[in-house]
């Protein structure tokens, strides 16, 4: 008699793999990688490379020493977390921080709740948000694209455009006279502005996207709902007065891309359906608004997919897939 088995998420159909999905994830983030070294040269190959190792060798540790267990370093997931860490961080942060967010991330993201498919935040993030409160002032200067191809630590260095306009409002400065210090909508897009790797390019990231839905590794639902709904909250607050950039700005600058399309999709923390998704990426996208706007820090959409993550068990209770049968009442 066959058993049925029930294992831990990620739940994966038909032919694919976790491993085969892992790798296409990656595949998909070679364009943006790729801007990220003509932006910012060696200092982005010697932080992506130092995570993508960090990460890969604290689980082989883990795993092997501390957990018993046989390691699973190869299924991509490891790798995956390392890339999505160095693509938050800035690309001249020195390796013994970015170590230690490579520690959390493993350490305290994923293997304290026991691995791939257990954890309820997203690793990546986990690593992320820590050096962010721990490493501030390291983790807030950012790099200037192609100033020093060749430098890491001794590059010239400059606030994102999220930050200047949130300070320069804050100052008192007419929206229209900060956009004039800005780089314009199409540097944006391609990625010509101050930032971490994963800030490298709206067109890039989209590039990202269009692959892992032809792959069908993701669907639509978590980040279109993502973008459109950051692109219609800061649409009404801006052209309502509130002192806050355009929706365009919002889209275009920030880790907004990133997240809402590499991040916010991880199968393991984020909901089965596609309703929950909707609502999961709503949810994102609104708490991602209310920080940039109302926050103290320019960018919002980290801490709003870790708050996310933490309902997404709610949201997979109350929002469920139609169930196949018809209910049957016996009267007595």
């Amino acid at each position: 008699m066959a058993k049925l088995v029930i294992s831990p998420s990620p739940h994966v159909h038909g032919g694919d793999s976790i491993e085969k999905n892992m790798y296409n994830v990656l595949i998909a983030l070679v364009p943006a990688f790729i801007l990220s070294i003509f932006n910012f040269g060696l200092g982005a190959v010697v932080v992506t490379l130092t995570s993508i190792a960090a990460c890969l060798v604290f689980e082989f540790v883990i795993q092997k020493y501390l957990l018993k267990q046989e390691p699973s370093m190869l299924d991509g997931s490891a790798l995956l977390t390392g890339a999505l860490l160095a693509f938050n961080i800035p690309s001249n942060l020195p390796i013994w921080i970015i170590l230690i967010g490579a520690l959390v991330a493993i350490g305290i993201g994923k293997m304290s709740f026991g691995g791939l498919g257990n954890n309820l935040f997203n690793p990546a993030l986990v690593g992320r948000v820590f050096l962010l409160i721990s490493f501030p002032v390291q983790m807030t200067t950012w790099p200037v694209p192609q100033a020093d191809l060749l430098g890491y630590m001794d590059v010239t260095t400059g606030a994102t455009p999220l930050a200047v306009i949130k300070e320069g409002l804050a100052s008192g400065q007419h929206y229209l006279d900060i956009m004039q210090t800005l780089p314009s909508y199409t540097d944006m897009l391609f990625g010509f502005t101050g930032g971490s790797a994963g800030e490298m390019g709206a067109l890039a990231l989209l590039l990202g996207l269009v692959y892992m839905l032809y792959k069908k590794v993701i669907t639509w639902h978590i980040p279109v709902s993502v973008i459109a709904t950051v692109f219609a909250f800061t649409a009404i607050l801006h052209y309502s007065g509130v002192k806050t950039a355009d929706p365009v700005v919002h889209l275009f600058s920030g880790g907004l891309m990133l997240g809402a399309i590499f991040m916010a999709t991880d199968y393991v923390t984020s909901p089965m359906s596609k309703k929950g998704m909707l609502v999961f990426g709503i949810g994102i996208g609104v708490i991602t608004t209310l920080v940039r706007v109302f926050g103290a820090y320019p960018e919002g959409i980290s801490f709003a997919i870790l708050i996310m993550n933490a309902f997404v068990p709610i949201i997979d209770r109350y929002i469920k897939p139609k169930r196949f049968g018809e209910k049957v009442v016996i009267k007595k």
